[in-house]
């Protein structure tokens, strides 16, 4: 009799494993689910995931919380991402630059996005702007432009860094503008938006959200969105197109990915998930209030987006010899 209920534990042991991992996924999800962002808390991706995981918790009925993973320009938190296991209890949520543009920037990259990652749905975007100090002679695109071409010297912008979306696409106005003028990076909006006002740099292209409020009190002056329509959050604003200036958007959108090999039943949980967390009213006004426009999209749509900002930013990028970790 002992040794048939050794014989049964031994057995048990044997197949409990697999029999708990099926259980598992069967039952995704059973324990608590984290969102990395890869940056500090209080930044635009870092807002999005908290008020995405507020909404997810009931949906899914288990606790969501968040990570902040920041360094080495959003690729740290994405690598982790990258290298977790795909069981849906490892998300991430990130940007443009981790997703597309740091491949085409960094000589070596911990991951491949294209084949370490799944995008799930993108929760929004958030429109940059084209803003100048206000003792720039420039009421609009135009202005600005030829005030450029007569005196190029004479004016410098900022970005949130060297290879940011704000950098590229400063550069890319200049490139259709032909222009040149000088680069001048600080480590993130605030440290640019007080340069900008004080007038140590002219303009920026920079997210809605850091330079709205600045632009309403009279401190800085708004030209253009970087969309390829108006924001319906500041349909006043003309887009670069509406301009003359063709083929430059800059979307700061944010979006929800996970580990390559995420189970195509969990995946389209999260997609069904992410859609109804950004269609309630609540979350929806407050994206709207960070000037981020709610979306809700498919893995495929989120990597067709993926694929066109690596083929908008390449060119530009290259252009322009710009490189990072080197």
């Amino acid at each position: 009799m002992i040794r048939f209920a050794a014989m049964l534990l031994a057995a048990g042991l044997a197949v409990s494993p697999l029999a708990a991992g099926a259980l598992e996924k069967a039952e995704w999800p059973s324990r608590i689910i984290r969102i990395i962002v890869p940056f500090g808390a209080g930044s635009t991706p870092d807002s999005a995931a908290r008020l995405l995981a507020d909404k997810l918790e009931p949906k899914l009925g288990q606790r969501v919380i968040v990570e902040n993973k920041a360094g080495a320009s959003g690729n740290l938190g994405t690598d982790a991402v990258a290298k977790a296991e795909p069981d849906g209890y490892t998300l991430g949520l990130s940007i443009v630059g981790p997703l597309a543009i740091n491949p085409l920037l960094f000589p070596t990259m911990p991951y491949d996005p294209a084949r370490d990652l799944t995008p799930i749905s993108v929760l929004g975007g958030q429109p940059n702007v084209l803003v100048v100090n206000n003792d720039v002679p420039a009421k609009s695109v135009e202005d600005l432009l030829a005030l450029l071409r007569r005196d190029p010297e004479r004016y410098n912008f900022a970005s949130i860094g060297n290879g940011s979306l704000s950098h590229l696409a400063m550069e890319a106005i200049l490139i259709k503008a032909g222009a040149k003028v000088t680069h001048v990076p600080f480590p993130g909006s605030p440290a640019a938006l007080t340069s900008l006002i004080r007038g140590d740099v002219q303009m920026a292209v920079l997210a809605a959200g850091n330079v709205m409020p600045h632009v309403e009190d009279g401190r800085i002056r708004a030209l253009a969105v970087s969309l390829a329509e108006r924001s319906p959050l500041i349909p006043s604003l003309p887009t670069l197109k509406e301009s003359g200036i063709e083929g430059v958007e800059a979307d700061a959108w944010v979006g929800l990915i996970g580990p390559a090999g995420l189970p195509e039943p969990i995946v389209a949980r999260l997609v069904e998930a992410v859609k109804a967390a950004v269609a309630d009213p609540d979350m929806a006004a407050k994206l709207r209030a960070q000037y981020i426009a709610p979306r809700g999209s498919t893995p495929a749509e989120f990597r067709a987006l993926l694929a066109d900002e690596r083929a908008r930013w390449e060119p530009v990028i290259r252009r322009n010899g710009i490189r990072m970790g080197q």
